[in-house]
């Protein structure tokens, strides 16, 4: 009998409910891995955020970051705490940090509607919402994350990067993903969500955009302005297949994609390079309802399957991807009736009654 493939993967529960959504999330990968057969996980559990800031002094300790470079991949809660932060004010986010110390340029941010969970549009196609959000995530506005400047006072100073050589890249993988998607019987659309009509730097990302997309035939490519595009979110949600922008523009556009689909409990995400990969929910570490057993780990565990599927294309695992499969049907069994509604809808559905409606739909 062939040994099973295991994965080394470093688990940062971080702060607030993280900790809350972590511990649900590492039993139901260790079913689904277990009923995949040929697959095993090694979890290593380590201190990052906001509180470990505050104990020790660093957000990010060496030994940390040292394990993080060297795991198959990281899984990661929610850090970061209002009232814990840095001499200048920002807020403690190491997560932030790791896009950069591990190059995760590539931030995907799926929104798909899983029946039974609530939508705000009132419209029977939101039952269609399936899109995924790809974010710069090294560069663009947040290039100055930790960089920005104050003069007397007066004047705050913020610098907007964006590179060719991390566009082009940035480009490639959104096109291969639609190319992925395609395969699965999506569209096949690409949009690059930009302000290129009033900025110098998103026409030049336009351009780029434009450049590379003659490399991937049989794709749909088009543009469309971050106000426009926030707009028809609203509007007509269901028509977007793939979107890629900027740093900023993809932060703020992936919590209103959060908002059509039920919320950010409902919202997984990842950040991704070429060597490396951190797998997180969208959703912060929401210190208001610590231990009260309320939050929704839906966005965690669907995370986690995010992790399965791209080790396993990374791998060629099929383990993996079954397992991945595994959790996302899960977590859409779990609430496909609408009697389980998460508390943040208006449910009663808190941290345990939607952990053990998973685990048991795996």
């Amino acid at each position: 009998m062939t040994a099973p493939r295991t994965f080394n993967i470093v688990v940062l529960p971080g702060d607030g409910i993280g900790p809350e959504v972590m511990d649900p999330c590492l039993d139901v990968l260790r079913s689904a891995c277990d009923r995949a057969g040929g697959l095993s996980l090694s979890f290593e559990t380590l201190p990052a955020g906001a509180g470990t800031y505050r104990d020790t002094g660093s957000a990010l300790p060496d030994a940390t970051l040292d394990a993080a470079r060297g795991a198959d991949a990281i899984l990661l809660g929610a850090m970061g705490l209002p009232h814990i932060r840095y001499p200048d004010g920002t807020e403690i986010a190491p997560q932030i940090d790791l896009r950069g110390l591990l190059d995760l340029y590539a931030g995907v941010r799926p929104a798909r509607k899983v029946k039974g969970i609530p939508s705000p549009l009132a419209s029977p196609h939101a039952e269609e919402i399936d899109f995924v959000l790809v974010r710069e995530s090294t560069e663009g506005l947040f290039a100055s994350h930790h960089k920005g400047t104050i003069e007397d006072d007066r004047i705050a100073r913020e610098t907007l990067v964006i590179t060719r050589d991390n566009s082009e890249r940035l480009f490639d993988f959104s096109f291969k993903l639609a190319q992925n998607r395609k395969s699965r019987g999506s569209p096949g659309r690409i949009t690059c969500v930009d302000k290129a009509n009033v900025f110098t730097a998103f026409a030049f990302f336009r351009g780029i955009f434009d450049e590379r997309a003659p490399g991937f035939p049989g794709l749909s490519a088009d543009h469309a302005y971050v106000d426009a595009t926030a707009l028809n979110m609203v509007r007509r949600p269901w028509d977007f297949d793939v979107m890629v922008t900027e740093n900023m523009f993809g932060d703020i556009l992936s919590d209103l994609a959060a908002g059509l689909i039920g919320g950010l409990g409902m919202a997984p995400s990842a950040d991704i390079g070429d060597d490396h990969a951190v797998f997180q929910p969208c959703h912060g570490t929401a210190p208001d309802i610590v231990g009260q057993s309320l939050a929704n780990p839906s966005a965690m565990f669907l995370s986690a399957a995010m992790m399965l599927d791209w080790l396993g294309e990374r791998h060629e695992v099929n383990a993996c991807e079954t397992a991945a499969e595994m959790i996302q049907d899960a977590v859409d069994a779990a609430f496909a009736t609408g009697d389980l509604q998460p508390c943040e809808m208006g449910g009663h559905a808190g941290t345990k009654d939607i952990a053990d409606a998973v685990l048991g739909a795996v």
